[in-house]
């Protein structure tokens, strides 16, 4: 065949063939993909500080060690509270006209996945002392630090937002730690990241491979199957840290706390379920327990490791006295 031999007819044919089969295998599929998926109802759009943060953790790196992508399988349960579906994802449109769409779900999880990060780690003074210095918070991570999104101001205006540093992650440095714009835009993407919830009539898939657990309860002893160490670990330790002392001038301490020995349950359980913003010196706290679906069980076993752990020595508590504190606490909420 002469079209072999001649570049001016071989190249247009090959390329017209190209195309062609891009828009059967490619274009096509996603368009169909398009048209049978759509966005959940609670969906919402990133907001401009979001968008240029969403850049920012791109150009970072960030989804080279963070997934974005709840598998349905009982090990992921504690990055979300369901498995991720295709809608999750439907909003998500081009970048620019230049950049393609960026889901940024990751392959890896060198560290923990982001899926509903806003939720379980939303608060403002912890993501911007994890952005500083990742070892001030979370002392065993490998995260590098990112002090270039900070300014060091020996004195500050009142616009500029502050990062509570402890002196010891400040490397020699004086002055105060401000928070920079790019760090800012960084923040409210990290924030922006929530799952949102299924509408009424539709059940989440179930997560597999669930681990049966021995049921530890004892009449009359308060235990509960629930590990209250390991909920800690994972929702609290963050902030308040491994030895319960917290961070100062950031995060208060647990160690010797008022409210983990005192009497006044009704308080400890709503801060657990509903967060806590009632100290300036400190950082807000978020609705942990709320956020995380957090049961009678689980409280109960969070507040017993809180109550017997770092010299702390309260009286346990029970699960059926945290359930009534709990819908008190609900039906309060709701009322107000």
């Amino acid at each position: 065949m002469n079209v072999f031999n001649d570049h001016k007819k071989l190249y247009p044919i090959a390329g017209l063939l190209f195309l062609t089969l891009t828009f059967f295998t490619a274009i096509l599929p996603a368009l169909q993909n398009q048209k049978n998926n759509a966005p959940l109802p609670g969906t919402k759009a990133l907001s401009g500080d979001a968008m240029q943060g969403k850049l920012i953790y791109i150009a970072e790196g960030c989804v080279g060690c963070h997934s974005q992508q709840v598998r349905n399988i009982e090990m992921d349960k504690v990055f979300g509270s369901r498995p991720g579906i295709a809608s999750d994802y439907a909003h998500i449109t081009r970048t620019s006209f230049w950049q393609n769409t960026a889901t940024l779900m990751g392959t890896e999880r060198t560290g923990p996945d982001l899926t509903d990060v806003g939720n379980r780690q939303g608060g403002k003074e912890w993501n911007l002392i994890h952005l500083f210095n990742p070892r001030a918070v979370v002392a065993q991570s490998i995260m590098p630090s990112y002090q270039w999104l900070f300014y060091i101001k020996e004195k500050t205006d009142s616009n500029d937002v502050i990062v509570n540093v402890p002196a010891k992650f400040m490397q020699g440095q004086s002055g105060k730690v401000v928070a920079k714009k790019e760090a800012l835009q960084l923040l409210a993407y990290i924030q922006s990241l929530k799952q949102s919830p299924l509408p009424g009539d539709i059940k989440p898939m179930e997560f597999l491979y669930k681990k049966e657990v021995a049921s530890k309860e004892k009449a009359g002893s308060g235990s509960t199957s629930a590990d209250g160490k390991a909920l800690y670990t994972a929702n609290c330790q963050s902030c308040h840290q491994e030895n319960g002392e917290g961070l100062k001038g950031a995060f208060p301490p647990l160690k010797g706390s008022a409210v983990v020995n005192g009497d006044n349950l009704n308080l400890y359980v709503d801060i657990i379920m509903n967060g806590y913003d009632a100290r300036a010196e400190f950082g807000v706290m978020s609705a942990v327990g709320t956020n995380m679906h957090f049961n009678e069980e689980q409280v109960a076993a969070l507040i017993n490791y809180e109550r017997s752990t770092w010299g702390n020595s309260a009286k346990k508590v029970t699960t059926e006295e945290i359930k009534k504190i709990m819908d008190f606490v609900k039906l309060s909420a709701l009322n107000n």
